[in-house]
């Protein structure tokens, strides 16, 4: 078991260091206009591999514990996280951030969060829309763009 969390920590920390490392190149500082395009991600990446750090260091030093890393119903619940997940990273190159946030948020409250179809059209629109008026309006931060927001002139 503790192989396992060692293991999945230092992937999360290799992660972290990419994310970080990438987003340093697209300026990671505070400009005169604001915070640079990596600002937020650089940081992210930052706080994620200290996590992740301090994950390997609790593995290294706790005994480890006979039996399985993950059980099936677990597994199952990590898929319900993931799958979507990585369908939605999929959809931005072909529909854009917004769209695919809002389809990920869709899918995951319906899906697992079991929500309401009135929560679920409020959060999975608002979102989108949040970011959209956060990054593109006041950061002006381009972000990856499908087909609508070009059709919207954007």
């Amino acid at each position: 078991m503790r192989a396992a969390e060692i293991i999945t920590a230092v992937v999360i920390l290799v992660v972290g260091i990419a994310m970080a490392v990438d987003s340093w190149t697209l300026g990671s500082g505070w400009g005169r206009a604001g915070p640079e395009a990596g600002f937020f991600p650089f940081w992210l990446g930052v706080l994620l591999s200290i996590s992740a750090s301090a994950l390997i260091v609790q593995a290294a030093l706790t005994r480890s514990v006979k039996g399985p890393f993950l059980s099936r119903e677990q597994l199952v619940r990590v898929a319900k996280v993931g799958c979507p997940a990585v369908g939605a990273l999929i959809l931005i190159h072909w529909v854009g951030l917004y769209i695919s946030t809002a389809l990920y948020l869709a899918v995951y409250m319906k899906w697992v969060g079991r929500h309401s179809w009135r929560l679920v059209l409020a959060v999975s629109a608002g979102t989108p829309l949040l970011t959209f008026v956060v990054f593109e309006i006041w950061f002006t931060t381009q972000m990856p763009k499908g087909p609508l927001e070009v059709w919207l002139g954007y």
